[in-house]
């Protein structure tokens, strides 16, 4: 919701929320998620519901229950909903980047276990178990820089927002 005193080119907006979803599907995420992740990004509340994402996107609702299905799956969106309300809301997490991350950090503690079981059934000696061995590493090395990357993060928005 914008405030008497914000001024906001609704143009300019639309093109940008267009902009960024071709950006986010150039890395790999679905067109339509990329859209409602813009959307969602774009509203200074920070939550639609899916009526107001699929007017906004000129889309049917059913394309906007698919996209928020797969953005929930991943991290990015929660759905909620107002006590008496029928409808549900879209909404962004609070401190989105760093949950999402979190999140990569288990996919990351699993691969790295599996790569782990594989230089078992392998042998650590072989050319198979030293490219395990390699990743197992090298996703060991990540975790760790990970965390501090993490903790880092959190004393700057802590000095930023103090």
């Amino acid at each position: 919701m914008t405030t008497p005193d914000t001024k906001r080119d609704e143009d300019a907006v639309r093109r940008y929320v267009e902009s960024l979803a071709l950006v986010l599907s150039q890395i790999g995420m679905q067109r339509m998620s990329a859209r409602v992740f813009a959307a969602l990004m774009t509203t200074d509340e920070g939550r639609l519901t899916a009526a107001d994402l699929a007017s906004q996107l000129s889309v049917s609702p059913a394309a906007i229950s698919g996209a928020v299905r797969f953005l929930e799956q991943i991290g990015l969106v929660a759905k909620e909903r107002e006590p008496g309300e029928r409808r549900d809301h879209y909404r962004l997490f609070d401190d989105l980047w760093y949950a999402t991350f979190l999140k990569r950090d288990r996919m990351i503690i699993m691969w790295r276990d599996a790569a782990e079981n594989g230089i078992d059934a392998l042998g650590e000696d072989s050319p198979s178990g030293k490219r395990l061995a390699e990743m197992r590493d090298f996703l060991s090395f990540m975790l760790e820089e990970l965390n501090g990357m993490y903790e880092r993060w959190h004393k700057m928005r802590a000095e930023k927002n103090a």
